[in-house]
């Protein structure tokens, strides 16, 4: 975006940036954190807790500073935790606690990256298979491991897994 200011005759026009898009997941989450707060989102307010509470201790754990691939982990197993219990919810016939699960989980799902289509899946799918030369359905846990490395968390372990399974056949 442009914004052009006046100065005397003389117009200069300054590029304005969203800072947005240059803020890591973990400032973004803070800056979310710090919103629900101020504006007294609770639902929001707890997923954050529970989610900070989770990076941090993932920090403490490895010792070091979290990269965004370590971030995109935690966030991923907190979805797949949240999933989990909306499942045991349903079971136990917890509505009202599923229904709390599943706007955490829609308020989570929005700190990870969009996923890839299925026609690019397919196309990064064949490309690594060709890659590691793998041909065959008997090289299946081969085949996965090359495949997630070349996806590297753009699309879900049980889409990859089909579009293996169909590049295989």
């Amino acid at each position: 975006m442009f914004l052009i200011r006046e100065q005397g005759t003389v117009y200069t026009a300054v590029v304005v940036l969203s800072l947005y898009s240059f803020m890591s997941i973990i400032e973004t989450i803070n800056s979310d954190f710090i919103a629900a707060m101020k504006e007294k989102k609770e639902v929001e307010l707890s997923t954050l807790r529970l989610l900070r509470t989770a990076l941090k201790n993932k920090q403490i754990d490895l010792m070091r500073e979290l990269t965004e691939e370590d971030v995109l982990a935690v966030i991923r197993s907190q979805i797949k935790q949240s999933k989990d219990s909306i499942e045991s919810f349903e079971s136990a016939n917890r509505n009202d606690l599923a229904d709390k699960v599943k706007g955490e989980l829609i308020f989570l799902e929005r700190y990870l990256p969009a996923e890839m289509s299925d026609e690019d899946l397919e196309k990064t799918v064949r490309e690594a298979l060709a890659l590691a030369g793998i041909s065959a359905k008997v090289d299946m846990g081969r085949a996965m491991g090359a495949v997630m490395k070349a996806v590297a968390g753009k699309a879900n372990g049980a889409r990859v897994k089909a579009a293996v399974e169909h590049a295989l056949e």
